[in-house]
C-alpha cells in the first residue's frame, strides 16, 4: 500500500474530482453527473494509492487495469486521466460530449490514451474484465510471474449487476478462481425509474458469495475503510466484490439520493448550491487547485519509476526465457515463420467445413503459442478443443477454455483477452447462438479487437433439430455490423484460408461460418484457387462459351452452384460460378477487380444461400433471382429439408432460365 493517507488531502482532490465531473455534464448540458460523484473517493484511491499505471505510457504491459462498466460515468474517467498526468487537457473535458472530442458520452476505446476498453451496454465491462482477469493469468502462469501480476479493477453499479451477461461472467470468474479481479459497486439504491426497490431486491452479497467471490461492505464516504477494503481485496486468492453503500450526486443538496442526479446536469443554481457545499467558489468552474494538482500528477512521477523498474526485470529475464521473448513478439503483432503453412485437404474428400476448421485450428496451435479459447459446452461439435492441450480451470492453465453455456459472456471474455497483448482469441458455438453474442460482437468490431468466432451448424443443412436451431436472419445480421469479417467457406480448403484471413486480421474481429453436413472437397487444379478467398470473391468456374449467367454462392451452395453450371453449359449456356465467401473482403477490393468477377455487361444473376435473401440485391441486381429463404427452417433430414426449401439443381438451372 502507499504512504499513511492524509485525509485532508485526500478530501480536497476528491471534491475536485467530483466538481470537475459535474462542470463538464453541466457545460455539456448532458451527461450523467451523480455517479462520478458518488464514486469520486474510489476513483481517487485507484488512482492515488492501488493501481500501478504511467500516464505517460499507457499501453505498459505491467499495468494495473481500470474498467468503466457504468460507462455512463465517462465524466469521472475523464476528470482521473486528466488528474493523473495523461495527455487529456482541460480544454478536453470541458469539450465533453462534443463532435470529435476524445471524451465521449461513454469510454470509446482509442479515443482517448487511458481508456482500457470501450464500455456502453451495462454489463459488459465487468464480462470484459473478466477477461483481461483470465488473459492476465494466462501470462502470469504461462509466461512469467513476477512480470505478469496485474490486477483489473473495475467500478460498477446497480444496472452493471442487473444485465445477465453479468450473472454469467461472474459466475465464470468465481469458478476460475480469478483473484486477480476486483470490482467496486456503487450501491446507491438509485435507478432512473426511482429507487431500487422498483425491481431490484435481491441480496447481491448473496449471490456473489455463491459464485465464489470475496465480498465486503464498506460506506462509500469512508475514505480509509475503502482504502482497507481495496488492499484486503487486491491479496484475495478469489475474485473480490466491494459493495460501498454510496450516494448518488453526493453533495447536491437537492438532488442527491435521487434519481435527477442521474441523467442529466443538475443545473446551473444546483451546481452552484453544491459548490458551496464543498466550500469552493460557486461562479468558478473547471478548477483545478494547485495543491491537488500538484499531488495528483505524481502519478507520473511515480509510474516512471514503476515501469522503469519492470522493464529491467523484463530485460534480465528475457536472456533466459524463451517463452517471453515468443510473448514479445506476438504482442509486437508479430507471427512466426511458417505460420502460415497449413493442411491441404485432398480433392474429393467430403469434409463439413466444422471439421476441416477443427484440423485447421489444431495445425495453428502448435505453430501460435498465444492462440486459446474454446466453446459455449460444444467443443466436440465446434470442433474448437486443442489436442494434446490443458484446460483452463481453477487450478491450471491450459489453452483450452470452457466457458460452459455462456455463450454472453464468452463473447465478452474474448474481448477482455484480446486486450491482452499477444494473445488471439477465439470461441465456438451453433451460429444460431450468435444471437447471444451479438453486444460483444458489436463492441469488438467497434474497437478493432482481434476476436474469433467459430459459428457452425450455419443452415437448415442441420437437419432435425429444426426452426428454433436452423439460423436464417443471423448471417445478414452479421453482414451489416460494421468492421466485422464475415466468412462462410464454400469447402475445406476455403476453410484454411478463412482461418488464414482470421488470424492476418488485426483490424477487427472475424466470425466463421461452418456447416454441419459434409461438402466435396474441390479440385483446385480444375476450379479455382482457393486463395481467391482473400478478395472476398472469386471466379471459381469459368464459362465454356460466351457468359450469359452467372451463379454467386457462399458456403454449402457452392457444389450445389457447381452442378446446376455443369447442367446449363452442357444445354449451350455459358455460366459463371462465383464463389463469394465474404462480402466484406470483396467490398474492399478495386473496382476493376469485382468488375472481372461480376461483370457489369451480365445481368443474368442468381444467387443461392441457405439464408435470409436480405442484401443479396446489391450483387444480383434489379434483374436478378435470389434463392434463399424466405421464413423459418423445418425438423427434417437435410436432403428433404433442401428440396423442399429450393436448394436443388432443379430449381438452380430453373431461375436462370426465367432470366436467359
Amino acid at each position: 500500500m502507499a504512504q499513511t493517507l492524509d485525509m485532508q488531502q485526500a478530501q480536497r482532490a476528491i471534491d475536485t474530482i467530483r466538481l470537475l465531473s459535474a462542470d463538464m455534464v453541466e457545460q455539456a448540458q448532458s451527461g450523467h453527473p451523480g455517479t462520478p460523484m458518488e464514486a469520486a473517493p474510489i476513483a481517487y484511491l485507484l488512482y492515488n494509492r492501488h493501481m500501478r499505471y504511467n500516464p505517460k505510457n499507457p499501453d505498459w504491459a505491467g499495468r494495473d487495469r481500470f474498467v468503466l462498466s457504468c460507462g455512463h460515468a465517462s465524466a469521472l474517467l475523464y476528470s482521473m486521466l486528466h488528474l493523473s498526468g495523461y495527455d487529456l487537457s482541460l480544454d478536453d473535458l470541458k469539450n465533453f460530449r462534443q463532435l470529435d472530442s476524445p471524451t465521449a458520452g461513454h469510454p470509446e476505446f482509442g479515443h482517448a490514451p487511458g481508456i482500457e476498453t470501450t464500455t456502453g451496454p451495462l454489463g459488459q465491462g465487468i464480462s470484459v474484465g473478466v477477461g483481461m482477469a483470465m488473459g492476465a493469468r494466462f501470462l502470469n502462469e504461462r509466461i512469467s510471474k513476477d512480470l505478469f501480476d496485474y490486477t483489473i479493477y473495475g467500478l460498477c453499479s446497480d444496472g452493471d449487476l442487473m444485465e445477465g451477461v453479468s450473472a454469467e461472467s461472474a459466475s465464470l470468474a468465481g469458478h476460475l478462481r480469478l483473484g486477480n479481479l476486483v470490482y467496486l459497486y456503487l450501491d446507491n439504491k438509485i435507478t432512473i425509474e426511482g429507487n431500487t426497490d422498483l425491481a431490484f431486491t435481491e441480496e447481491v452479497a448473496t449471490r456473489y458469495l455463491s459464485y465464489g467471490w470475496h465480498v465486503q461492505h464498506v460506506e462509500g464516504e469512508n475514505v480509509q475503510d475503502l482504502d482497507r477494503a481495496i488492499a484486503k481485496a487486491k491479496h484475495s486468492p478469489r475474485p473480490s466484490l466491494i459493495i460501498a453503500r454510496s450516494h448518488i450526486g453526493f453533495g447536491a443538496p437537492n438532488k442527491q439520493d435521487t434519481h435527477n442526479a442521474h441523467g442529466a446536469p443538475l443545473g446551473a443554481e444546483e451546481l452552484q448550491l453544491t459548490k458551496q457545499f464543498f466550500d469552493r467558489d460557486p461562479e468558478e468552474t473547471f478548477v483545478v487547485p494547485a495543491d491537488v494538482s500538484a499531488h495528483m500528477v505524481e502519478a507520473v512521477k511515480r509510474g516512471a519509476e514503476q515501469e522503469a523498474a519492470w522493464q529491467q526485470a523484463f530485460d534480465k529475464e528475457l536472456t533466459s526465457n524463451k517463452d517471453l521473448a515468443a510473448w514479445q513478439e506476438a504482442a509486437a503483432g508479430e507471427l512466426p515463420v511458417g505460420w502460415d503453412d497449413l493442411p491441404k485437404f485432398t480433392a474429393g474428400e467430403k469434409l463439413a467445413t466444422r471439421q476441416a476448421s477443427g484440423k485447421t485450428l489444431n495445425t495453428l496451435a502448435g505453430k501460435l503459442p498465444f492462440l486459446l479459447g474454446g466453446s459455449a459446452d460444444l467443443g466436440p461439435s465446434n470442433n474448437t478443443t486443442l489436442k494434446g492441450e490443458e484446460s483452463f480451470t481453477p487450478c491450471s492453465v491450459g489453452r483450452n477454455i470452457h466457458f460452459g453455456v455462456r455463450e454472453h459472456a464468452m463473447a465478452a471474455a474474448l474481448n477482455g483477452m484480446a486486450h491482452t497483448p499477444g494473445l488471439i482469441p477465439f470461441g465456438g458455438t451453433f451460429m444460431i447462438f450468435a444471437d447471444y453474442m451479438r453486444p460483444p460482437m458489436r463492441l469488438a468490431a467497434m474497437m478493432g479487437l482481434q476476436t474469433i468466432y467459430v459459428l457452425t451448424h450455419d443452415s437448415i443443412g442441420l437437419g432435425e433439430d429444426g426452426p428454433t436451431h436452423q439460423p436464417i436472419e443471423q448471417l445478414p445480421n452479421m453482414r451489416a455490423v460494421p468492421n466485422l469479417t464475415v466468412i462462410r467457406p464454400g469447402d475445406a480448403n476455403e476453410t484454411v484460408e478463412a482461418w488464414k484471413s482470421a488470424i492476418a486480421n488485426r483490424q477487427g474481429p472475424t466470425a466463421l461460418i461452418l456447416t454441419r453436413q459434409g461438402l466435396p472437397t474441390l479440385d483446385r487444379e480444375v476450379f479455382g484457387a482457393a486463395e481467391g478467398l482473400h478478395k472476398g470473391g472469386y471466379v471459381l468456374a469459368k464459362e465454356q462459351v460466351d457468359l450469359q449467367a452467372i451463379i454467386i454462392a457462399s458456403g454449402s451452395e457452392v457444389p450445389l452452384a457447381l452442378s446446376a453450371q455443369e447442367q446449363l453449359q452442357q444445354e449451350g449456356i455459358g455460366t459463371r460460378v462465383v464463389s463469394l465467401p465474404t462480402w466484406e473482403l470483396f467490398e474492399k477490393q478495386s473496382q476493376e477487380y469485382r468488375d472481372q468477377v461480376l461483370p457489369p455487361e451480365c445481368l443474368n444473376r442468381v444467387s443461392v444461400e441457405a439464408a435470409s435473401t436480405f442484401g443479396w440485391e446489391r450483387y444480383v441486381g434489379f434483374k436478378g433471382k435470389i434463392i434463399g429463404m424466405q421464413g423459418y427452417g423445418a425438423s427434417a433430414p437435410i436432403d428433404q429439408l433442401m428440396k423442399k426449401f429450393g436448394f436443388t439443381v432443379e430449381n438452380v438451372v430453373a431461375k436462370v432460365k426465367e432470366l436467359i
